[in-house]
């Protein structure tokens, strides 16, 4: 989900060429030497690596520790949240469905979800398509409504319902916007099609047929399973634990927790054109409407580029580019407290799978480095390069540091704290609470009770949100109370500055 990781791994790309290294001419020494230092470098907790080669897992080496502060070590069973990375498994899945004929990938979503509404636009909502939904131009900003399904106990359809209150970024299939929201849309209408919510379907269909047995749909499962990293956020430069979030309810979206060995086992599956065994699971006329980009980027072709790219773009559930004359594919999965990625050169018979357990992660420096040695390139130190790339990101990120600039000190809110109490109703997300505890406000959110916390004064009638629980992509935010002529408390507004969930687009106003 990260829009850090997502960006430096769509726009940076690979260098390669057109010929591959033999198996033996491989110094897996030196590879699994580079690794070790890269996972240190980065101080992420732990990082596991597989590399599959002409349909077999030809190298996998894990490093660090599954939870800071224990010695135990991960191994290729490790089980990690591939999150996003599981967007191509509801792909494939409407792929299986369209070829029994249940499904056309040009079907309006609102035939299978009558209730489905974008932007109070009845014509646009009328005319999504299956496609439209898998390759993020509806006209939805990236990540927008977020906010609506993190940490929420909104069912899934639910949350589809409250996606008509989203703002439109630009005008139907006239851009791209990641949207985490319109893939819980696609899991509704597997939903509808099977009877069966998406956790089952995957497993019948995928995780079954593929032998991917320790891969899972919900953190409950995990104790049963064993051998699982631990989530951790990070700040300060200081990585600490944090809990499992459970995102069965829209798995769709990014639902699976795996391990180096299964996803290796799906990387070979899809490499191999849909076959798993004797048995034929998706066609080739499948595979090529998967694998098409319906979402292009512009690359700049007036000048050149390190990576010889001609094309960049989103297929249906998978990124893609070209690189040397060769076709790439490849997805990142953002969860709380873990970044992973899963590349693909079909051309090559080539796929590369990253899983760490840390908010600072070098699954691109990985991939990248990875992708050279086996294509048998003059390698590139891209732990170097895209560490200090990254450490250039983070100090130019001065969003905190530009709104404490602006605190003015010494102020008092307009009313005694008594006056700031009331409910506040989000449409897109329901009831915001606002109550006192002794001598301070509390906050809570009716859907999302993880997402409870003290409110502090911050300056006016602005207050620092001190959140109950320590969150990976949270940290630093302020919300503000509005209030008419009469003083009368109107709205809030929300500033929790980050690249992933956008408290802003809540615009709570007081009901009670």
């Amino acid at each position: 989900m990260n829009l850090k990781y997502t960006l430096l791994f769509l726009l940076i790309g690979f260098t390669t060429s057109v010929y591959s290294q033999k198996k033996s001419e491989i110094d897996v020494i030196k590879l699994d030497a580079y690794f070790s230092q890269m996972q240190q470098d980065w101080d992420v907790p732990s990082m596991s690596i597989g590399i599959v080669k002409d349909g077999k897992l030809v190298f996998t080496k894990s490093y660090g520790t599954i939870e800071i502060g224990n010695n135990v070590k991960p191994d290729a069973n490790t089980l990690y949240a591939i999150a996003s990375n599981s967007k191509a498994f509801t792909a494939t899945i409407l792929g299986m469905l369209v070829q029994e004929g249940k499904l056309s990938w040009d079907d309006k979503v609102k035939d299978y979800l009558p209730y489905f509404e974008l932007f109070k636009d009845p014509w646009v909502s009328k005319e999504i398509t299956m496609r439209d939904l898998l390759s993020h131009r509806v006209g939805l900003g990236t990540f927008s409504g977020d906010v609506i399904w993190y940490k929420s106990n909104l069912s899934a359809a639910e949350i589809v319902k409250n996606a008509k209150y989203l703002p439109k970024s630009y005008d139907f299939r006239a851009g791209y916007g990641y949207s985490n929201v319109m893939y819980i849309a696609a899991g509704e209408v597997i939903k509808k099609i099977t009877g069966k919510p998406w956790s089952e379907v995957v497993k019948e269909r995928i995780l079954i047929p593929l032998a991917m047995n320790r891969t899972v749909t919900n953190p409950n499962q995990l104790q049963n399973k064993g051998n699982f990293a631990t989530p951790h956020g990070r700040k300060e430069g200081v990585n600490f634990p944090i809990a499992w979030e459970n995102w069965e309810e829209i798995g769709a979206l990014g639902g699976l927790i795996s391990s180096v060995n299964d996803v290796s086992k799906w990387m070979i599956f899809n490499l191999n054109k849909g076959i798993q065994g004797k048995d034929t699971l998706l066609t080739s006329k499948t595979i090529n409407n998967i694998w098409t980009p319906h979402n292009n980027f512009k690359v700049d072709h007036t000048k050149k580029n390190d990576f010889n790219r001609h094309f960049n773009g989103y297929g249906l559930g998978w990124s893609m580019s070209d690189y040397h004359g060769n076709l790439r594919l490849g997805h990142t999965g953002g969860y709380d407290g873990m970044i992973t990625a899963v590349t693909l050169v079909p051309d090559l018979n080539l796929g590369v799978v990253i899983l760490t357990n840390g908010m600072k992660s070098p699954i691109t420096a990985a991939t990248n480095y990875a992708l050279d040695t086996y294509i048998g390139i003059k390698v590139k130190d891209w732990n170097k390069e895209l560490l200090k790339l990254n450490e250039s990101y983070e100090a130019k990120d001065t969003r905190v540091a530009d709104r404490v600039s602006k605190r003015a000190l010494n102020t008092q809110p307009s009313f005694a704290l008594d006056k700031y109490v009331g409910t506040f109703k989000s449409l897109i997300y329901g009831n915001i609470i606002i109550s006192k505890a002794q001598n301070s406000l509390k906050l809570t959110f009716e859907h999302s009770p993880n997402l409870s916390a003290s409110l502090s004064h911050w300056h006016f009638d602005t207050f620092k949100i001190e959140w109950d629980t320590p969150h990976a992509w949270l940290d630093f935010g302020t919300v503000k109370f509005n209030f008419d002529n009469n003083l009368e408390i109107l709205s809030l507004d929300f500033d929790v500055p980050n690249d992933d969930i956008f408290f802003e687009e809540l615009k709570p106003v007081k009901i009670k």
